[in-house]
This record gives structure tokens, sequence and C-alpha cells, in this order.
């Protein structure tokens, strides 16, 4: 078969070289490239004659698959399946299997963490500090004993609640399944109004789905405490961005922390977020770490290497 991936994927070329090596030995043929391409023409190029596509979060939309004619499937190096045309790879048996797992301690350790610089304002205090300024009036709060709302529970708001409970926070979740280990670690299930009310910071940790777009708007912004705080590192959709931007100008919300946007970053100057108060903003890197990179390479190629077994 015909083995390409089109991205380098955050892996050396030496690896690259033995992977080539190591299908060759398969017979098989496996190509690579060492730059990133997002233009549909690069990407029909580049994996057009491919069996086999190896891709991140390079958006696959029917317009590049049906110049595809020889694939069979794609080896997705991402958590999240909605930048590929799922639907019209089912119609036309593609095969689509992600990486799930190779970021939950990354993505996990970036939410706490973001929650930690807008409690003690530390992006706002770097600012400061490098225009010359001291202390001042900065006067920051506690991680510890805050009441912190977790949506979604799957792998990575429970790596998530872990952490928290290591801080010291009370817990509340809303979930669409209730999972016993995160119940045994004295976390109370409730309903997405009732952790909205209650919460002093609001994770979000959900796929994006009809049922998770636009999960958080207006209403439920209006539910949250004024002293609050919202942590989006799930998808930028699952959040009514405008309505985010507006609950902080007005005070409606305290803070916010976003890595996921409605689009990839870099954002246009204009972005409602952009000149929001109290705002900590990161270009969706939650996922980005050497470590997790490198996990992923292994599960990637692991899931090429069994569809090959078949």
């Amino acid at each position: 078969m015909n083995i390409v991936c089109i991205e380098p994927l955050g892996i050396s070329r030496e690896h690259f070289e033995s992977l080539k090596a190591h299908y060759a030995a398969l017979n098989h043929n496996f190509s690579y490239y060492m730059d990133r391409r997002e233009d549909e023409a690069a990407i029909v190029e580049r994996m057009g004659d491919a069996d086999i596509a190896i891709v991140s979060n390079i958006k696959i939309p029917s317009t590049v698959l049906s110049r595809c004619h020889q694939l069979k499937y794609i080896s997705v190096a991402f958590t999240g399946l909605d930048h590929i045309d799922l639907a019209y790879c089912k119609e036309h048996h593609i095969e689509v299997q992600n990486a799930a797992g190779y970021s939950t301690t990354a993505v996990s350790e970036l939410a706490v963490g973001m929650m930690i610089d807008v409690l003690r304002k530390v992006s706002e205090m770097n600012v400061a500090i490098r225009q010359g300024q001291g202390r001042g009036g900065f006067l920051g709060r506690e991680l510890y004993g805050k009441t912190v709302g977790v949506v979604g529970t799957g792998a990575i708001g429970t790596a998530t609640i872990r952490l928290l409970k290591a801080f010291g926070c009370r817990v509340l979740a809303y979930s669409w399944s209730m999972r016993p280990e995160v119940a045994s670690m004295g976390v109370e299930y409730v309903t997405l109004e009732a952790l909205l009310q209650q919460s002093d910071i609001v994770t979000l940790h959900v796929p994006l789905t009809d049922q998770t777009r636009g999960l958080i708007g207006s209403r439920e912004l209006s539910m949250m405490k004024p002293t609050a705080m919202l942590v989006n590192t799930a998808r930028g959709p699952v959040c009514d961005i405008a309505a985010v931007a507006e609950a902080l100008n007005q005070g409606r919300i305290a803070g916010a922390a976003f890595d996921v946007f409605e689009q990839e970053p870099p954002l246009a100057t204009d972005h409602p977020l952009i000149n929001a108060k109290n705002c900590v903003l990161t270009p969706h890197v939650a996922f980005a770490t050497e470590e997790s990179f490198a996990t992923r390479a292994d599960i990637v190629f692991e899931h090429v290497d069994q569809y090959l077994g078949r």
C-alpha cells in the first residue's frame, strides 16, 4: 500500500526514515513531508494517490476526499474528528481513526494553568512589569477552595478533575453519562444550570457535536456568578464567543481563558476576544507538548500497523 504522512507531526526526519524502512520491510511504500500545508491543492497533491493517509488537524473536506480515489484509511493524529468530512468517508468506505488519549495530560495541565493565570493575573502582571510598573494594586485569588464545574467527564475532564482535587477544589460535574470513577473522587454530578450557578470556575471538556455546539451562550453566561471564570480548551464553537466577550466587557463574568476559537489562529485583529477584559488567550496549543507529540506518533503508527495487519 501507499502510505503518506502529509505533515511533520512534530517528529524528526530520522524518526520518519526509520518508519520508511519499517514499511519497506513490509512491502509498503511510505512517504512523508516535513512542512505543513493547508491549501486544498497541496493536500490533494500529497495524498491524492494514498491508500493510507496520516493527518492531524488540517481540514479534509469532501472536495479533497473526492480527489483521493485510492484512499481507504485515515489515521488522525488528533483527538477530535470534526475537521474531516466523516459523512463522505462513511459513504465511500474510508475508515477514520483518531489518536484518543495522547494529549490528556497536556490539555488538563493547561486548563488548570489557565485558571491560575487568570486568578493570579500572571499574564497581566507580565505585561505590567515589562512596562516599568511594580505590584501596584494587583491582588490575586487562590485556586484552593474554589468550586470548579467540569463540563464533560471523558478522559480529559477526568484528568482535570484529579488535578483540581489535588489543589483542594470542590468539583461539580455535568456530563451525558456519569462515570463511577469520577463520583468516587467526591465529585457531585449536577445539571448544567446548577453547575453554572454554583461554580467559581467553569471548564469545558466536551467534543464538538450537534448537541454541544453553542452549549454556552448568553442564557448560560447569565447563570454564572459575576465573580466566575470560564475556561475553554475543548472546541471554540462550544461557546458563543461574541456572547462571552460581551459578558466579560460588561462585568457579568470576571474572567475567561480560551485556547480554541471558531477558526484556527491567527485571529483577526477585531476578533471579539482580542480586546475583551480579563481574558487570557493561547493559539490552540493545549495538546502541543514534546511528550504528547511523542505519544501521538506512537499511537498513530500503531494504528496504521494494526490496519495493515488485518
